[in-house]
Parts: structure tokens; C-alpha cells; sequence
């Protein structure tokens, strides 16, 4: 009866691992979506282009906590979304732009020039007039080489879909010292979560997230450019659990002795 017990569990066990591992496997795997390298510093060698077309070191750009997203200024899909709320959580915020922090939007398409990208930044400078986005929300634009090793480095994955681009929208938190202390995904900021993330950049921590959580239960959607809930995942994973627990009350639960 014990070696049939241990046998039962040794398999329950390897079924939870290869779910695990196959999870982890999807995680690493997907093209589009967004892979957290929290902790981690960005590369020092990373060069970008300017507004006033100079190419510059993209590590001595921050010297504060900063909010850094990867969009191309003609999408016609999620990047708009994306600004937009990231305006209206400066416009709410009681932070000050260019002096507690800043934001650095980076173009991840490489034919895309400097005057596209002016012509983006004028547009949120209307938007946001209260506060100092000339200083302190900066575009900028980069070639192939230096764009893949900033998005290779931060976890962003996207993927060209003919003249086009699919990919996820986020804002990735850098500390003053250039490490990735948070993800804040989607397209809306509640303004405590955004301060929040701001003061714990300023020290350099690493906030709580829950978007491993979040990557699990939700699959990205190329087409509707938004991430849904994948049923069949969650399915699996309850079944699972309901099958260790019952196999653990069993297992625990002691025979009642007949009575003579």
C-alpha cells in the first residue's frame, strides 16, 4: 500500500514539474509580450538618437527615476493608447516632470527619423500643458542594432506584421543608476501605483509585481492587440491542484476501525 502511495505522488509530482517547466517554456518562448528582467541594469553601450539629432549614450540619459517605453510614433494601434494614458497619469500626478523624474519614449522602428519623432512630442506638449514635458518627456529614435539591444535587455518582444509592428504596451521603471525596478502594463496608471513606482525607483528597489501572475493566466492576442484570459490554462492548473489536495486527504485521512 505505501510503495502504491509513492508511486501515485511521484507521478502527481513530475506531472506538477512538467507543467512547470512547460509553462516556463511558453513564457520564454512567446514572440510578443513583455519578459521581465527586473534587478537588472541596462546595457552601458546603447546609443540613441536625439531631438536634436545626436547620437547619444542612452545609460547617461538617466539620471533620475525614470519611465522608458518602446512605441513607433506612426502605429496606428496600441501606442497612442499607451501615451496617452501615460499623459493623463502626469497630468494626475503630484510629482514634478523633469525633476523627480522623467519619461524617455524610444522608437523600435528603425526607418522611423527624429522629425517623426518631434512631431509626436509636440503633440503630448499640448496635451500635458501643466507640466514640463520639454525637459522632462524626451523621443527619441534608433537603428537596428542599438534598438534590439534595448529591447533585448528590458524583456520587450514584438514582432513586424507587414509596413507594421505587434507588440505589447508597457512601462518599464529604470532607477537614476539605469536598473529595471518595475513593469507597469497596459494602457491606464492609477496615479498612486505610478508615484509609487517613481519613489521606489528613486531608491533603487525593486517593487512587488504582478505580472508573472498576470503572463500566466493571460495570453497576448496579435489581432485585438490586447491580452485575454487563457481558460484552457487555468483549467489545467486547478484540475491539477484539486487532484494533489484529494490525493493528500487520502493519503493523511486515517481508516476508521471496525467495530466488533
Amino acid at each position: 500500500m505505501k510503495l502504491k502511495l509513492a508511486i501515485c505522488l511521484a507521478f502527481l509530482l513530475q506531472s506538477f514539474i512538467s507543467v512547470s517547466q512547460n509553462a516556463k517554456e511558453l513564457y520564454y518562448d512567446f514572440e510578443v509580450g513583455v519578459i521581465e528582467h527586473l534587478e537588472e541594469y541596462i546595457p552601458e553601450d546603447i546609443m540613441i538618437t536625439n531631438e536634436a539629432g545626436e547620437l547619444v549614450n542612452l545609460k547617461k540619459q538617466i539620471d533620475k527615476p525614470t519611465a522608458l517605453i518602446f512605441v513607433y510614433y506612426r502605429c496606428p494601434g496600441i501606442c497612442s493608447p499607451l501615451m496617452d494614458g501615460l499623459a493623463e497619469v502626469i497630468e494626475k500626478s503630484d510629482l514634478e516632470l523633469s525633476e523627480d523624474y522623467q519619461v524617455i519614449t524610444i522608437s523600435f522602428d528603425p526607418t522611423e527619423t527624429i522629425d517623426l519623432a518631434i512631431k509626436k512630442k509636440n503633440n503630448y506638449k499640448s496635451l500635458v500643458k501643466e507640466k514640463n514635458t520639454e525637459e522632462g518627456w524626451k523621443f527619441f529614435t534608433a537603428d537596428s542594432l542599438n534598438i534590439a539591444k534595448a529591447t533585448q535587455s528590458m524583456g520587450f518582444r514584438y514582432k513586424k506584421t507587414g509596413n507594421d509592428y505587434t507588440h505589447a504596451a508597457t512601462v518599464i521603471v529604470l532607477s537614476p543608476e539605469g536598473k529595471i525596478t518595475r513593469y507597469l502594463n497596459g494602457t491606464y496608471f492609477l496615479p498612486f501605483e505610478f508615484k509609487l513606482a517613481m519613489l521606489e525607483a528613486s531608491k533603487g528597489q525593486a517593487g512587488p509585481t504582478i505580472n508573472k501572475i498576470l503572463q500566466y493566466c493571460y495570453s497576448y492576442d496579435p489581432v485585438g492587440q490586447a491580452y485575454v484570459l487563457n481558460i484552457t490554462k487555468i483549467t489545467g492548473t486547478i484540475i491539477l491542484a484539486m487532484g494533489i489536495i484529494i490525493f493528500l486527504l487520502l493519503v493523511i485521512r486515517k481508516p476508521r476501525k471496525k467495530r466488533s
